[in-house]
């Protein structure tokens, strides 16, 4: 075990230099860190210089500083965002008070479940994407991947940093279990099903990238609300690199709809075979991509109706996302109404306190958010001049969790006999014949410049460069 520079090694602004007992603590996890992300980080590019944006500080200039480093190299950091002068806890049965600077005791199990949680999803993440760089479509594209990884790594740094800092030694013993669960693994699984999930193409990262990570924007906004203030603030910096995660998503899925787009012109028809057999993505089939990590990532948000919910919202544990854009901050006496199955295969409405709705308020937030997308990349399609439409499937398609859980419905939401939906849903969802279409299409393209046939060219590059640099050295 060696001792860590924390100036040099873990850029923070959380005065590690003078924390021994916290040193002690790092100093004994970060080598577990690393043989984790040796073993199950990305696979085969340790050696690579790549082009990467640092985090070395939280003001515009320190959270992008780029250049060349080896992934094993990365200096993952620990920030706060500044702290906000004389901060009053924003929601719950103690808005108004000033906000804490220490977990309160009654409430450290609540505290803990929720950083564990979100802390398990980060390093979940870059195990299910280690082999994509085998598959890349463009150096771009490569050097984007190892960017989200690497950020993935220190947004579990955070969590870790939270754990060890207020939790103790039930604090250091999650922070183990962290690097002991693993995405997929039968014995000991990621804790959300989504995360376990394998990610074996490049449209299906894409996907993630567009729907799960933002979930994790929207749980991190929740958080960001939070009564503990040095949660609050850890979230608040983590939502300045998870904008770059989405960005990912959405202008990959872009490029995917703008190279089809080129190749239906070319030929003059949106048959999917006929775009099948040119190399392109079917928009029928990237529908079906859409469908199924868009319903994969709904669950994230837990039930519609939920005691626990009501519970850190009262708490001050976890608030809302943009908490200040609502009148209410308090909710006792709110209701919201929700739309739950009936008993005779239908929908009803039914009125609940707004407490135990919260994780419905964040999910119908986050479907306006997934929206914005969809109707981007339905105005390239229009512009082309073609009648196909791209749509997210209805909140109540193919849930696991909550009231629609198990519930036969087709993607517009409608109830419907389950026969029919078993004979349905392979027309869904992407079937293996689909997958391995796409996995055919993932032919590695490394040349600077260049991309695979099967995505259009992004707009800009990286930092001002050009699309062509360099961004990640293969010699």
């Amino acid at each position: 075990m060696t001792a860590i520079n924390y100036a040099e090694r873990i850029p923070n602004n959380v005065d590690l230099a003078n924390d021994r007992t916290l040193q002690r603590a790092l100093e004994h996890w970060q080598p577990r860190f690393l043989d984790w992300w040796r073993e199950l980080g990305p696979s085969d590019f340790a050696g690579n210089d790549i082009y990467l944006r640092t985090a070395v500080g939280v003001d515009a200039q320190g959270w992008a500083s780029y250049g060349y480093v080896k992934m094993p190299e990365y200096r993952w950091g620990i920030f706060l965002a500044d702290p906000t002068p004389d901060r009053k806890i924003g929601f719950g049965d103690a808005y108004g008070q000033p906000a804490w600077q220490q977990v309160p005791g009654e409430f450290r199990s609540q505290f803990r479940r929720l950083i564990v949680t979100q802390g398990d999803t980060e390093p979940a993440s870059v195990e299910q994407q280690r082999l994509l760089g085998h598959t890349c479509p463009s150096l771009y594209d490569l050097r984007n991947l190892f960017q989200v990884n690497v950020e993935e790594g220190r947004h579990l740094w955070a969590m870790v940093y939270l754990l060890h800092a207020y939790f103790g030694r039930d604090g250091r013993e999650e922070a183990e279990e962290l690097l002991a669960r693993h995405s997929g693994d039968a014995d000991k699984p990621r804790i959300l099903g989504t995360f376990n999930e394998p990610i074996s193409d490049w449209l299906s990262f894409f996907c993630f990238t567009y729907f799960t990570d933002r979930d994790g924007k929207f749980q991190l906004k929740c958080l960001a609300e939070s009564a503990l203030d040095p949660l609050a603030r850890t979230c608040r910096f983590m939502l300045t690199e998870e904008a770059h995660h989405m960005f990912v998503g959405e202008t990959g899925l872009g490029r995917v709809v703008k190279r089809t787009l080129e190749v239906m012109k070319e030929l003059g028809t949106d048959e999917p075979e006929a775009i099948r057999r040119a190399g392109a993505v079917d928009l029928p089939l990237l529908q079906r991509y859409l469908n199924f990590w868009f319903s994969s990532s709904l669950d994230l948000f837990g039930s519609e109706v939920s005691s626990n919910a009501a519970s850190t919202f009262a708490t001050g544990v976890k608030g809302r996302p943009d908490e200040s854009q609502f009148e209410d901050h308090v909710c006792r006496d709110a209701t919201m109404t929700i739309e739950v199955p009936d008993d005779a295969g239908g929908v009803k409405q039914e009125s609940v306190g707004l407490r135990n709705a919260m994780n419905e308020v964040a999910r119908g937030a986050y479907v306006k958010d997934c929206e914005l997308g969809i109707r981007r990349w339905n105005m390239q399609i229009q512009r082309a001049g073609f009648d196909l439409r791209l749509a997210l499937p209805s909140s109540r398609f193919r849930r696991q969790i909550g009231a629609w859980a198990n519930v036969p419905t087709d993607p517009q939401g409608s109830v419907i006999a389950r026969g029919a939906h078993e004979r349905g849903i392979g027309g869904w969802l992407p079937s293996e014949a689909d997958r391995a279409f796409v996995r055919s299409l993932m032919q590695r393209v490394v040349a600077p410049g260049k991309m695979a046939a099967w995505i259009a060219p992004p707009d800009r590059g990286i930092n001002n460069l050009p699309v062509d640099y360099e961004y990640v050295r293969l010699a």
